[in-house]
């Protein structure tokens, strides 16, 4: 038994929810004030749209059935937050000389490297850049964490001074640097 699968998921006020075919699939599609999202009915589940609430039922109890149960809860639960409120991630820029700024469509990234890094937003996904922070958000929560991935991955932060692209909150383990040695070592070396 699936404990997320088996809620019942309620539809807030002003998100439409409808179930259709698209190429011979079931297809969710999902429309509130931030914009509108389909997503296909994956197999061995089954929908039931009631007033304000949407039921998701496994067909069958193998292995399968049982991991898209709980699955299709929680994107159908992923769709409706993000057609009515969003999803947001941010990323802080640590390092002299780091900086970030739009051109475009591009976010173009210097953070140390000899050139600047251009990245291209996907469609879908707005990038706002203030100081030393980019805000990454959409409606598609998966593909909000996917891009704020890739451009935390064009300089992850080392462990030493914890120079580059970090999410906000992220804690970064950091590494003692080469010690000295003491004078006594030293001076026992050299003799």
């Amino acid at each position: 038994m699936s404990k997320i699968g088996k809620k019942p998921i309620v539809i807030p006020e002003g998100v439409e929810v409808k179930l259709g075919q698209k190429d011979d699939v079931a297809v969710l599609d999902f429309k509130g004030k931030e914009g509108s999202l389909s997503i296909p009915v994956l197999e061995h589940t089954k929908i039931e749209i009631k007033e304000k609430e949407l039921a998701v039922t496994t067909e069958s109890t193998n292995k399968y059935g049982r991991s898209n149960w709980g699955t299709m809860a929680a994107l159908i639960k992923n769709a409706i937050e993000g057609v009515s409120k969003g999803f947001t991630k941010t990323l802080d820029i640590e390092g002299i000389g780091f900086k970030a700024s739009l051109d475009g469509n591009n976010l173009v990234l210097n953070v140390g490297f000899s050139h600047p890094v251009k990245y291209t937003t996907p469609a879908g996904i707005k990038i706002v850049v203030e100081k030393s922070s980019i805000k990454v958000s959409g409606i598609d929560r998966a593909l909000v964490g996917q891009v704020a991935a890739q451009i935390r991955k064009v300089k992850e932060p080392e462990p030493y001074q914890g120079k580059g692209i970090r999410y906000r909150g992220e804690v970064v383990r950091r590494k003692a640097g080469k010690k000295v040695a003491g004078a006594g070592t030293a001076a026992g070396a050299a003799k």
